[in-house]
């Protein structure tokens, strides 16, 4: 089971608390992660993907092993550490200020 720590403003769309748990087939990248996040809570669909492209949504970031991985390829396999789920694979809700 790979563990995923969502934003405050997804978990209230999908009624959860801080953190899920989804079972991907295959090897754990963000895509996998994301289709089985999707598949699970179909409410999220579209909210952390653009619908068309599929590409992350601008105001997230995504995160594992302390490292930001918002700019890897989709396909690219995660760390063992979340494969085995020992650590959780984050999205964050990017901040601005001004």
């Amino acid at each position: 089971m790979i563990r995923v720590e969502l934003p405050a403003h997804l978990r209230t769309l999908a009624r959860v608390g801080a953190e899920v748990e989804v079972e991907v087939e295959g090897a754990a990248t963000q895509r996998s992660i994301l289709d089985a996040l999707e598949a699970r809570y179909p409410v999220l669909r579209g909210t952390i993907r653009d619908y068309a492209t599929n590409e992350r949504r601008p105001h997230l970031r995504f995160f594992a092993c302390e490292e930001d991985l918002s700019h890897e390829r989709p396909d690219q396999p995660l760390p063992d550490a979340v494969a085995r789920g020992a650590e959780p694979f984050l999205i964050v809700g990017a901040m601005a200020g001004g």
